[in-house]
């Protein structure tokens, strides 16, 4: 097939080559038109940054598929994963949508985050510590992975020694998000995980510590309201995969994206003050989260084109944060870009409530490996992408330096 003559889709993504670089097929379809019909898909893909913006604000966010749905597909096995999904604040509107996140917001405040940073830097410099006098580190498994998992762990009021079952679940969910039309390869691992989860937060609820998020949720009230058990389960295996899977790849990415461009390195090591707009830039060149769906309630127009009820919208968020009609020169790396209004955390009442925390232990993780190892070098070819087309994330990055 004539690549020029085909019409433009995301299904080139599950391609690995097209994987490991998406930006050239996000510029071909951004350019094309503000809102444009994938045949393969059969969804509508926006790409530039004020129709996302514009999609994200209007249309609904009830994209889980439904148990009844499931069932008539033949896929009555995965019902279980869709009755989590449904009571997720991610996958809900207002109402429903403002209670939900409104009660657990509560207890991850900003002052809460602020009170983590010590811990965190303990965390990370533990962490780093560990293999500084190894010469070499895999970036993922050494630190990316295993900081996140261990600050939700605590956050969630948990022990940290579960981190590494809570990074296996955490993984399971997200292929499945990060599958086009949530349809596993693997049904029967990510069933046994939804299963595991559900019992182990469950028991949780039971035997939980006096302080972390389990506790605030079973405490929190808001106008007489309170969630129930299944829908507290449910948006705790929320928190624990978007605690991890934003920020491991936000870790993993940065790194990357500095070790790949030695003059924003230097100058981030000569400056620490630069470091909360580095790691704004950052989400915006390698967005963790690279596109999200919503669905159409009603017969619409966006752009020009007429979208029916029930029509998803595929929002790809990294190609809006590389739009030249709202960032400069977007290909290039700028620590100092002003105005860095991204979509990396979404837009609107769906942006994520955890944003804080994922910037916090990004800046403490990047502070740690800049000024705790002698200039680390990437070795290019350990450069693994997961096979993840909606979560942009390393499964393995090596770095080596003099010990």
């Amino acid at each position: 097939m004539n690549s020029a003559r085909a019409p433009l889709s995301l299904y080139p993504l599950l391609d690995p080559a097209v994987l490991s670089d998406p930006y050239p097929l996000y510029t071909r379809i951004r350019e094309h038109a503000p809102v444009t019909w994938d045949p393969y898909l059969h969804v509508w893909v926006v790409a530039r940054y004020q129709e996302a913006t514009e999609a994200l604000a209007r249309f609904s966010a009830e994209r889980a598929a439904t148990p009844s749905a499931l069932l008539a597909l033949g896929m009555g096995k995965l019902v279980p994963m869709a009755e989590v999904m449904l009571r997720q604040m991610l996958f809900l509107d207002a109402p429903r949508h403002g209670r939900v996140r409104g009660l657990a917001a509560s207890a991850l405040s900003p002052r809460r985050v602020a009170s983590m940073r010590a811990r965190i830097e303990a965390i990370a410099g533990s962490l780093v510590d560990a293999v500084a006098g190894d010469g070499e580190m895999d970036i993922v498994a050494d630190l990316a992975e295993p900081l996140p998992a261990m600050v939700t762990a605590e956050l969630l009021g948990l022990p940290a020694s579960d981190h590494v079952l809570l990074k296996k679940w955490s993984r399971d969910f997200a292929d499945v998000l990060g599958t086009f039309q949530h349809n596993p390869v693997n049904a029967a691992s990510i069933m046994s995980s939804i299963d595991e989860m559900t019992s182990y937060f469950r028991d949780a609820l039971r035997d939980h510590a006096d302080e972390g998020l389990i506790a605030a949720l079973l405490r929190a009230r808001a106008d007489g309201d309170r969630l129930t058990e299944e829908e507290i389960i449910a948006n705790l295996i929320l928190v624990m995969v978007g605690g991890q899977e934003t920020t491991t790849p936000l870790i993993g990415n940065g790194t990357l994206t500095l070790l790949r461009d030695p003059i924003a390195a230097a100058a981030l090591r000569a400056d620490p003050a630069l470091m909360p707009s580095a790691i704004e830039e950052l989400l915006r060149f390698e967005s963790p989260s690279q596109h999200t769906d919503r669905i159409a309630a009603m017969d619409t127009t966006i752009a020009g084109e007429e979208i029916a009820a029930g029509d998803t919208i595929v929002v790809v968020l990294a190609a809006a944060n590389r739009d030249p009609r709202r960032f400069v020169d977007p290909d290039r790396l700028d620590l100092r870009r002003p105005n860095n209004r991204h979509l990396a955390f979404g837009w609107s009442s769906h942006t994520c409530f955890g944003a804080g925390l994922a910037r916090l232990e990004a800046r403490i993780a990047l502070d740690a490996l800049l000024n705790r190892l002698p200039e680390p070098r990437l070795d290019e070819e350990s450069v693994r992408w997961r096979s993840n087309h909606a979560f942009r994330s390393l499964s393995a990055l090596r770095v080596r330096w003099e010990s």
